[in-house]
């Protein structure tokens, strides 16, 4: 059989893929489609043909999997933040060891290393403490506005997440269910009041247009809120009313910052950034440190979960009271602070200028003496002469983006043959990739999935490795 793009076949779907896909097979060959569940029966039509595998969206759903359920959002089968909403929490957990699995035997060549069960979240919804929210001028249509035979405006002031795969049009939330519900009510009415101010949105085509995002973080253990206004010029007075108007509404805001981000790049990271109202930065707990947090500093996005991930690593690193730790990709600080305690000396690396101002912040109000951070590129920094200042480490903890590790790096590590290394991974593909480099001189023991995104194909995991023998 012949299948051809644009056709529509029935599938059985059979398995989970990366990126939340069900699997389907026709001949023998693979087709992924979003939004389905190991065990529906659906049409869809096929999007793409690649050599090996083919893409579908999903029609129709024949017969439902008894692992589905009815998703909490209406927006689930649209957006891109909820790729498993559609699936019970419990299989969700199921499919993400599976997806660890399949990284390290697949990629890894670790084919006798079976990661442990994934740790869940108690919380699987509303669990989010920092949300990126998108403006433009234009808004992603339902499938039933796009068939019908009426005229529909897709031109507005719309607010929300970016349509999988368009850079360019908004899905305009009427709800979300990722952060605290006071997250959406904020996001409704910064568009509610732009509206009724005839306040332009961001138009990616000609770089014009004065609101690109709203970004909000809350914190889990303070009250603390942050609301960051990213425009593409600035305009204190626009600003300085939007906030007014916020915090009478608000009385939980504690601090408003506008990032103004006056370059084409879709980041809603500013070229810089002016604080409003309040201190401009919020201050939340992972176990018994206090942490600061600007508004584009990194900080773990699930903190409860953070608490659990930083849980197996401080286990897997089995620190005494007079060891060296290094912590590479360290960002604000907040393993490097969580595990102080634990050891004689920490030192992180960490290439970002204001994470770096943070983590030392963070030490200083959590009067942790024995950490030093270290600003640089980590392939330029770690190096020999970086080792010979700071002492050869007893443990090594690596948390890089999700790109994975420089392959200097890694090389690197191969040369030092450090007697503990552990691997904290929000990308268990790139990860996979570097232990298989690894594991010619140090033996891969034990991988621990956290799941810090319920509701998402995301997933962490945790590493311990030892020098082999």
């Amino acid at each position: 059989m012949k299948v051809k793009k644009g056709s529509e076949v029935e599938l059985t779907i059979d398995s989970a893929a990366y990126k939340g896909k069900g699997v389907g097979r026709l001949d023998g060959q693979a087709v992924f489609v979003p939004n389905t569940a190991p065990g529906d029966v659906v049409k869809a039509r096929i999007t793409k043909k690649k050599k090996n595998y083919l893409e579908g969206k999903l029609l129709e759903i024949l017969d439902s999997s008894d692992m589905r359920i009815e998703p909490k959002c209406r927006h689930a089968a649209a957006c891109g933040g909820c790729n498993w909403q559609h699936v019970s929490y419990e299989k969700q957990l199921e499919f993400k060891r599976e997806q660890v699995r399949d990284h390290l035997h697949r990629i890894g060549k670790l084919s006798d290393l079976e990661p442990r069960s994934t740790i869940g979240c108690d919380q699987p919804f509303y669990y989010r403490n920092k949300m990126e929210y998108s403006i433009g001028h234009k808004r992603w249509l339902s499938r039933e506005e796009i068939n019908s035979d009426e005229f529909v405006d897709d031109h507005c002031f719309a607010a929300g997440l970016h349509a999988p795969g368009r850079f360019d049009k908004i899905l305009n939330l009427q709800e979300c269910h990722l952060q605290h519900p006071i997250s959406y009510e904020i996001l409704d009415a910064v568009r509610s009041w732009c509206e009724d101010h005839d306040i332009e949105p961001y138009n990616t085509f000609n770089n014009t247009g004065f609101m690109r995002n709203v970004v909000i973080r809350t914190s889990h253990h303070t009250d603390d809120l942050l609301v960051n206004l990213v425009t593409n010029y600035e305009d204190d007075e626009t600003v300085e009313e939007l906030t007014k108007d916020l915090l009478e509404q608000f009385d939980r805001i504690s601090t408003v910052v506008n990032n103004v981000n006056d370059r084409p790049n879709p980041t809603a990271v500013g070229r810089y950034e002016k604080t409003v109202y309040g201190p401009g930065y919020i201050e939340d707990y992972i176990g018994d440190y206090k942490f600061q947090i600007d508004a584009n500093a990194f900080f773990q996005t699930n903190t409860r979960q953070a608490e659990k991930l930083y849980g197996v690593a401080l286990q897997y690193a089995d620190l005494s009271a007079d060891e060296v730790l290094f912590d590479l990709y360290c960002g604000v600080g907040t393993l490097g602070i969580y595990m102080s305690s634990h050891a004689g000396k920490v030192v992180g690396i960490e290439s970002e200028t204001v994470a770096v101002d943070n983590a030392r912040q963070n030490a200083k109000d959590n009067e942790v003496e024995n950490i030093s951070f270290v600003e640089g590129d980590m392939k330029d920094t770690f190096d020999p002469e970086f080792v010979e200042k700071f002492g050869t480490p007893d443990c090594l903890i690596t948390d890089p983006p999700r790109a994975g590790m420089h392959p200097d790096v890694v090389s690197y590590l191969k040369e030092l043959e450090l007697e503990k290394l552990v691997y904290v991974s929000c990308n268990p593909s790139t990860m996979a990739r570097d232990l298989k480099e690894l594991k010619e001189v140090y033996q891969v023991e034990e991988v621990q999935p956290v799941d810090m995104f319920p509701q998402t194909y995301h997933i962490e995991a945790v590493t311990r490795l030892s020098k082999r023998n």
